[in-house]
C-alpha cells in the first residue's frame, strides 16, 4: 500500500519550485504554452500490468501522462528508435522535449539535433547522458540533465552482486541445475572467497563510494583511481586507499570494477594494452558504459584466460545485436541493462523527471547537480 501511495504521489503532486534562470533556446514556457514532450522507453508487454510501480516503460510512461495532458501537453511515447522511418523520427522536428533512460537509449546525435527545431530539453529518466551528442547539444543552446542521484544504490548493489557471482564462479553452477547436471569440481576449482582480495574501482562518484561502503564489511583490500580524492573522512568511512595512477592501480587488483562516465576520453580506454596491464585471471564489473571498453579486446583476454570473468549489464549499442561477441564470451555473466532500473530507481527517476518538467514548464532552475549541459557548458565530468 505505501508503494502504492507513492506512486500517486508521483502522478499527481506539484512540487515546489526553485529560484528562475536563464535557459537558451527560450528555456521556458508562458503560462498556457502546449508543449510537445516524446518519451523513449522500453516496452513491457505483458510485465507491465503486474506491478503498479513499473513506471519506467512505454505502456506506463513514468506515471506522467495524466498530469501532462491535464496541462494541455502532447504526451507521445514509444519504443521505437532506430532507422530513418523509426517513431522518434517522424517527432523529432516539432517536439519541445525529449526524455530518454539510458536502458533504451534514444540516441541524440548532432543530426536529430540539426532538425530539432523546436526542441530545447533533453531529459535522462535515470543517470548517464553519453546517448547524447553533448557537443552538439551545448553548440544548439540545448539544455540536457538527468535525475543524479535516482538509481545511485541500485547499481551500487548490483555491482557487488557481479563481484560475488564471478568470484563464486555461481553462473556455471546454475547451470548445471538447469542442465540436470551435477559436478562440484567443475565449479570448484575456480572459485574463490572475496575476503582478502583487492578491489579496485575506476570512479570513485556516487556509485563508487556506495560499493565501496558496501565491500568494507568483506574484509578486502579497497582501492580507487578518480579525478579528485576523497575527504579524509570518506576515505576513512570507505576504508579505501586512493591511487593516483591508474597504470599503478590495475596491475594490484584482483577484481576491477569500473565506475566511470562515458567521454572521448574514457571511450575505448580498456583496449588491449591497458588490459595487459591487468593481474592475469582478473575479475572485471562493468555497470558504467559498453563502449568505455574495447569490445574485441575484451573478447580475447577473455577467452585467453587473462580477463578470468566478465560481468555487467551495458553494451555498445543498446539493445545488443544478437550477434554481439560478448554473448557467447566465456566465463562471462551479463545481463540486459537492468541495473538502474529497479522498481524503486523507478519511481525515483519518475519523480525526479516530473520535478524538473514542471521546473521547465515555469522557467525555473533544476537542482544545479542534474545539469549535464546549461547554457552551452559541459558538466565538468563529460569535459
Amino acid at each position: 500500500m505505501a508503494m502504492r501511495r507513492i506512486t500517486g504521489a508521483i502522478r499527481a503532486s506539484c512540487v515546489s519550485s526553485s529560484s528562475s534562470g536563464y535557459f537558451a533556446r527560450q528555456f521556458h514556457a508562458s503560462s498556457g504554452d502546449s508543449k510537445k514532450i516524446v518519451g523513449v522507453f522500453y516496452k513491457a508487454n505483458e510485465y507491465a500490468s503486474k506491478n503498479p510501480n513499473f513506471l519506467g516503460c512505454v505502456e506506463n510512461a513514468l506515471g506522467i501522462r495524466n498530469w501532462l495532458e491535464s496541462q494541455g501537453h502532447h504526451y507521445i511515447v514509444t519504443d521505437d528508435k532506430e532507422g530513418p522511418n523509426c517513431e522518434l523520427e517522424k517527432h523529432i522536428p516539432d517536439l519541445h522535449v525529449l526524455i530518454s533512460t539510458p536502458f533504451h537509449p534514444a540516441y541524440v546525435t548532432a543530426e536529430r539535433i540539426k532538425k530539432a527545431k523546436n526542441l530545447q530539453l533533453l531529459l535522462t529518466a535515470g543517470i548517464g547522458s553519453d546517448h547524447i551528442d553533448l557537443q552538439a547539444a551545448a553548440a544548439a543552446g540545448l539544455t540536457v540533465a538527468e535525475v543524479t542521484g535516482s538509481n545511485v544504490v541500485s547499481v551500487a548493489e548490483d555491482e557487488l552482486m557481479r563481484i560475488l557471482i564471478l568470484m563464486r564462479n555461481f553462473v556455471p553452477g546454475y547451470n548445471q541445475v538447469v542442465n540436470g547436471e551435477w559436478n562440484v569440481a567443475g565449479i570448484a576449482y575456480r572459485a574463490y572467497d572475496l575476503e582478502g582480495k583487492t578491489v579496485g574501482t575506476v570512479g570513485a562518484g556516487r556509485i563508487g563510494k556506495l560499493l565501496l561502503q558496501r565491500l568494507k564489511p568483506f574484509g578486502c583490500n579497497l582501492l580507487y583511481h578518480d579525478r579528485l580524492q576523497m575527504g579524509p573522512e570518506m576515505e576513512k568511512e570507505t576504508g579505501a586507499k586512493y591511487v593516483e595512477s591508474l597504470d599503478e592501480m590495475l596491475p594490484k587488483c584482483d577484481v576491477v570494477v569500473v565506475n566511470t562516465p562515458l567521454t572521448e576520453k574514457t571511450r575505448g580506454m580498456f583496449n588491449k594494452e591497458m588490459i595487459g596491464k591487468m593481474k592475469k585471471g582478473v575479475l572485471i564489473v562493468n555497470n558504467a558504459r559498453g563502449a568505455i571498453m574495447d569490445r574485441q579486446a575484451v573478447v580475447e583476454a577473455v577467452e585467453s584466460g587473462h580477463i578470468g570473468g566478465y560481468s555487467g549489464d551495458v553494451w555498445d549499442p543498446q539493445p545488443a545485436p544478437k550477434d554481439h561477441p560478448w554473448r557467447y564470451m566465456p566465463n562471462q555473466a551479463m545481463t540486459p541493462h537492468i541495473s538502474g532500473t529497479t522498481i524503486d530507481a523507478q519511481l525515483r527517476y519518475a519523480a525526479g523527471t516530473k520535478d524538473m518538467l514542471e521546473k521547465y514548464f515555469k522557467g525555473e532552475d533544476f537542482p544545479a547537480q542534474n545539469y549535464i549541459v546549461k547554457d552551452g557548458e559541459l558538466a565538468p565530468q563529460y569535459r
